[in-house]
């Protein structure tokens, strides 16, 4: 009874799952069967045998019928399994492909990253070689300093000069002793400018623009005692140099600076302009003394002839630090003599 119960489930189950055709079809069959029986009990035979006959027909048909079905779904099943492994084989192709693309390109990438860090590494030992040869000449110039100059305060620090720079500016004030000295921009090296202009008997004028920065230069210069020194605040005016203005010093406050021994342009700290040179020859080359030195921060490359050729500044010199000097011919000569 108990499997009777499961069998009758499973059909059930079955046809629940079953198509409209299928249940039509089983439907069919049942009363065929039913006839059937219903005509062998009651006496008729004959009807009995034609219903019997028309459902061993209908079974064979039915089962061509599924077979056909089957054949459709296994060829339809067929086409997707060939066309799934089409796909299959593209997508396998195209990840092979992106594996060498990327497996070249770390490759690539390897050998770059190899070659920078051996430029790297070259490039540092060069660096840290030049690092080391700019310090130790850089403490060769600190020393030379303080043999040179004896300061009775701290010195000021800070500044865009280096001792080097620091040592050209004291070593051309001590070579050329020179009587008035102008220098275009104060800082710290007007301190050490002014012990060595003092040193020889001359007189530092030192021209600056900003008012609170010559506040803070002037009171260093009277911590040192250097009475020789005068720090003077020049505002900006315009001033109009071969066709062009610039913002400079103003004019009327440089009145009283002639015979200039010694003219320093410091284009870090004079007012901003494409040229600092040209400005300071335009307004202060006729005051320069016979044999004048100016001295202007930039390499001797970039200081062309004709900067300095209209005052008869053709020499160029090249000094410690980044400064150059431009004299007369006579002077040069007359100091190669000394």
């Amino acid at each position: 009874m108990t499997r009777l119960l499961r069998i009758a489930r499973t059909v059930v189950r079955r046809l629940r799952g079953a198509s409209r055709r299928q249940l039509a079809g089983l439907a069919i069959g049942l009363a065929v069967a039913v006839g059937v029986a219903v005509s062998s009990v009651i006496g008729l035979s004959s009807v009995a045998t034609c219903l019997l006959a028309s459902l061993l027909v209908a079974v064979p048909a039915g089962v061509i019928h599924l077979s056909r079905r089957l054949v459709r779904f296994s060829r339809s099943t067929q086409d997707a399994v060939r066309e799934l492994r089409g796909t299959v084989d593209q997508l396998q192709r195209r990840v092979i492909a992106a594996v060498e693309k990327e497996r070249l390109a770390a490759g690539d990438r390897h050998l770059e990253l190899m070659e920078a860090l051996a430029r790297t590494e070259r490039l540092t030992a060069r660096g840290a070689e030049v690092l080391l040869h700019e310090q130790s000449r850089e403490i060769e110039a600190m020393f030379q300093l303080f043999r040179a100059v004896s300061p009775r305060a701290p010195m000021p620090a800070g500044g865009v000069l280096h001792p080097t720079d620091l040592l050209g500016l004291v070593h051309i004030a001590r070579e050329r002793r020179p009587g008035l000295t102008v220098a275009l921009g104060c800082g710290p090296s007007t301190v050490w400018l002014g012990y060595a202009v003092g040193a020889g008997g001359g007189r530092l004028v030192a021209v600056e623009h900003d008012e609170s920065r010559a506040a803070r230069v002037r009171t260093r210069v009277a911590e040192h005692g250097l009475a020789a020194v005068e720090v003077r605040h020049v505002p900006l005016a315009e001033l109009s140099v071969d066709g062009r203005t610039a913002d400079w010093y103003d004019v009327d406050a440089l009145d009283g600076l002639t015979d200039i021994d010694l003219l320093v342009v410091d284009g870090s700290l004079t007012p901003a302009a494409p040229d600092p040179l040209a400005p300071a020859l335009h307004v202060l080359g006729r005051r320069l003394a016979p044999a004048a030195a100016v001295v202007v921060d930039d390499e001797p490359a970039r200081v062309a002839p004709r900067q300095g050729g209209g005052f008869g500044l053709t020499v160029r010199r090249r000094l410690p630090g980044r400064w150059t000097a431009l004299t007369h011919p006579q002077a040069a000569a007359a100091s190669s003599k000394v």
